[in-house]
């Protein structure tokens, strides 16, 4: 009996040691595993039985299958010497610093030989910036001047001095639809991860992301292939390898929520910088507010729920000259509907000096149709 309890005891105790061994491996493993569990979800199990696709009546897919979608690294290959870094220095204020010269990066895509590079508005401090310096394929860095910028449009064309440079092909963007593949290309974070690809498909058209309570950007394109900042500018690809889009923004909240600009926005710009050397925009003439904006703070009825609503014609210009006078409503273009003032701004851009366009505006309720003649802005 004593050498029974004996024996017991002798394995209570060997038990016990070996569940504290245990217990002092894993603490420091579970540590361990804590500490990498925000930057992977990737779970090791142990392994399984191989499992062929003769047990699954499955038919293994084959390489072929997959590229007869098209070939995303000949596409990378083409569009890839097209795009450039943008390093730019800006004067910043800020509360606790006071001002300091801060550096931003973004990116760009040659849409001409001769150094005509397309990129977002916000990546060259909406035209404010000191200093823009872009970066070649090929190592080499230029400065840069910027040409043109427009902040409601998120768009700015810089020139750099060049010849022979590789130029990316801009598509229609008017042909995309959602479930096509889309690729990015761009300087996610600075030039660290410069020229990094992502891949994914168009997610969804005619987006509208606020950028305040007063301004939201419209008519985006919707793409679940990453985007972060630095990819700002950056071409937004098709399986063609023509750029489609110029990546613009993304949600933080979110995550595949990434948005880029409809090329078909920047064309017109693009080809009279290519023709003329520089780009001349039209103008109405007017101030204005979005009729949601007005109805929600004054509410009175306009007639209509959408539409830009005129509270200022100045004087000697196109909408002055055409009859469009204070407290009319702006609800359409040449038959395209106008909802707010950033769609009447790119609207806008469709068109040169000296066009003649119809524009319908509801008047104490009524439409009215006139015809003016556009003018170009002068700077």
């Amino acid at each position: 009996m004593l050498k029974m309890r004996q024996d017991e005891s002798k394995k209570y105790f060997m038990i016990k040691k070996s569940l504290v061994m245990f217990l002092v491996f894993m603490l420091p493993l579970s540590a361990f595993l804590g500490g990498i569990a925000g930057a992977s979800f990737v779970v090791k199990s142990e392994p399984q039985p191989e499992v062929v696709a003769s047990d699954l009546n499955l038919t293994p897919l084959k390489v072929s299958n997959i590229a007869s979608e098209g070939d995303i690294p000949s596409v990378v290959r083409t569009a890839m010497p097209s795009v450039v870094g943008v390093t730019t220095t800006s004067i910043q204020q800020d509360w606790y610093y006071g001002t300091y010269k801060g550096e931003s990066v973004g990116t760009g895509v040659i849409v001409d030989e001769r150094g005509y590079i397309l990129t977002n508005s916000h990546v060259v401090n909406d035209g404010n910036a000191e200093t823009v310096k872009v970066q070649l394929y090929d190592g080499t860095s230029k400065e840069a001047k910027i040409l043109w910028n427009d902040a409601v449009l998120d768009l700015a064309v810089l020139k750099v001095e060049g010849v022979g440079l590789p130029v990316a092909t801009l598509g229609n963007s008017d042909d995309i639809v959602v479930g096509e593949t889309a690729i990015a290309i761009g300087n996610p974070l600075g030039l660290t991860f410069e020229r990094s690809v992502t891949a994914g498909i168009i997610s969804g058209l005619e987006r509208t992301i606020p950028v305040n309570d007063n301004y939201n950007i419209e008519g985006l394109l919707q793409t679940d292939a990453s985007i972060n900042p630095g990819n700002s500018g950056g071409p937004l690809l098709n399986i063609k390898g023509e750029v489609m889009g110029i990546n613009t923004a993304k949600v933080q909240s979110g995550e595949g929520l990434g948005f880029a600009i409809p090329i078909n926005i920047a064309k017109p710009i693009v080809d009279e910088f290519i023709m003329k050397g520089e780009f001349t925009k039209v103008y109405l003439g007017i101030k204005g507010v979005n009729v949601y904006q007005y109805i929600r703070t004054y509410g009175n009825d306009l007639g209509t729920d959408a539409g830009v609503y005129v509270y200022d014609v100045m004087k000697a210009s196109p909408a002055n000259y055409s009859g469009i006078i204070s407290g009319d409503v702006i609800v359409s273009i040449n038959g395209v509907k106008i909802n707010t003032i950033t769609k009447l701004t790119r609207q806008l851009y469709s068109y040169r000096p000296g066009d003649v366009v119809d524009v319908t505006v509801i008047r104490r309720g009524k439409p009215i149709a006139l015809k003016v003649t556009l003018q170009g802005e002068t700077r």
